[in-house]
């Protein structure tokens, strides 16, 4: 059974006041934060000291009232004997509790002592809190003239305890609201030191676009003066003719693709059958897919020998055709062609080496060295250009977090200032 002091009392709904309103720099705000901390501080501390002053009574009235409940014999002895042990032996609790229990309170000068008040007097509401609910029909009923006492002093002691709560719960509150817009200071402070790196990079990156742009123009007019002379012009003109020299590569490579293809069935039978080392091996793979790349000079007598190998598996039965005769006639015209193709191949590479070599000569060392310049360049530019974008956005996105940043700091002022504070960035 509760003893009956738990109720709170019914909080008056405080009447709404129309805030003020004020303005103030960014650079204000740590210094209006401390102060207000400050003021809260002096105010919770004069607020729980007050709280204090009109509890200690109540204190001195529980020891008073354990003192004149002591020396009460409550007329036990009109009681059954088995329920005066009862009422004797819960008397003799509540006057243990409350001379254990029961405290002066401490004085209040500071936070630090406000909690431990907060503290005792909660070890105390406790203590007799839990004997009283405990021997609530001794008291009620043999101690009446207690019970009233007792409940009206305990309801009012927990409502002070209750109120002493809030107040260091609320100061606790102020005091986190008051180190995080500190924090989003320190942050603002950060983003707009980054801003400035970011805004520095900006400017030298553009300037050394700018330098990059002109340097990419002086490369342009280098060359197109080069490419505007007579050298470049002859240049162009070897260059026009080799390209069309490459030409009879095709045509020589058709016409050696054309016989080699008559006996190709043979040569792959014999590819696969043979046991050939390794240059030879080479050289039959290519007969078959590119003949052109390796009919040269030193690679003739490899080749015949080749044929005539593949001639007598022909012969032997060893690689199986259709028509014997017809490709023993094949490998015989080819052979008999080997030595024109030879020719054709090596004075087709002689001339390609000759025209490659002129090109060569014509070919200006200093064009080459300013378009390899440009092509740096211009990779350069294109760097520049996106890195200065990167820059940009990385501003932009400050510029659009520290006004969000600034209204959390005007929302949290709110919470402990009856001044309504607009916070200017400028």
């Amino acid at each position: 059974m509760v003893f009956g002091w738990g109720k709170k009392k019914q909080e008056e709904k405080p009447v709404e006041e129309t805030p003020q309103t004020k303005s103030i720099s960014l650079n204000d705000v740590e210094r209006i934060v401390t102060d207000l901390e400050k003021l809260r501080e002096s105010q919770t501390v004069s607020e729980i000291n007050h709280l204090r002053n009109n509890t200690a009574p109540l204190i001195d009235d529980l020891i008073k009232v354990g003192k004149m409940l002591e020396k009460d014999t409550l007329n036990v002895d009109d009681i059954d004997k088995h329920l005066a042990i009862i009422v004797v032996r819960g008397k003799k609790q509540v006057i243990n509790m409350i001379k254990k229990g029961v405290v002066s309170l401490p004085e209040v000068s500071s936070i630090d002592n406000a909690k431990k008040l907060d503290n005792s007097l909660n070890q105390i509401l406790k203590k007799v809190g839990d004997v009283l609910g405990r021997q609530t029909r001794v008291i009620h009923i043999f101690a009446k003239k207690y019970a009233t006492q007792l409940k009206d002093n305990l309801e009012v002691m927990n409502q002070n305890h209750s109120d002493i709560h809030d107040i260091l719960q609320n100061y606790e509150n102020t005091k986190s609201t008051s180190s995080e817009i500190i924090a989003t200071l320190k942050k603002i402070d950060n983003l707009k030191s980054t801003k400035m790196e970011k805004t520095q990079k900006i400017i030298d990156t553009n300037n050394e676009l700018e330098s990059t742009k002109e340097h990419i123009s002086s490369l342009e007019k280098s060359i197109e003066e080069i490419k505007s002379s007579d050298e470049y012009k002859k240049y162009l003109k070897s260059k026009k003719s080799l390209e069309l020299f490459e030409n009879e590569k095709s045509k020589i490579k058709d016409e050696i693709n054309s016989q080699f293809t008559k006996i190709s069935r043979p040569l792959g039978r014999y590819e696969y059958a043979s046991s050939l080392d390794k240059d030879q091996k080479n050289i039959l793979t290519k007969l078959v897919e590119n003949p052109f790349d390796i009919l040269i000079p030193q690679n003739k007598d490899s080749v015949i020998l080749i044929l005539e190998n593949v001639r007598k598996g022909i012969v032997s039965g060893s690689i199986s055709v259709k028509d014997v005769d017809k490709t023993l006639s094949q490998i015989t015209e080819t052979e008999e062609t080997l030595d024109g193709f030879i020719s054709q191949v090596s004075k087709y590479f002689e001339k390609y080496q000759q025209m490659s070599d002129e090109l060569d000569s014509l070919r200006s060392e200093k064009l080459t060295s300013l378009e390899s310049e440009f092509t740096k360049a211009s990779e350069n530019k294109g760097d520049l250009q996106l890195k200065s974008e990167t820059f940009q956005a990385e501003v932009d996105e400050i510029d659009s977090d520290i006004p969000k940043l600034v209204s959390e700091i005007e929302k949290k002022l709110r919470l402990f200032s009856n001044t309504k504070y607009t916070v200017l960035m400028s």
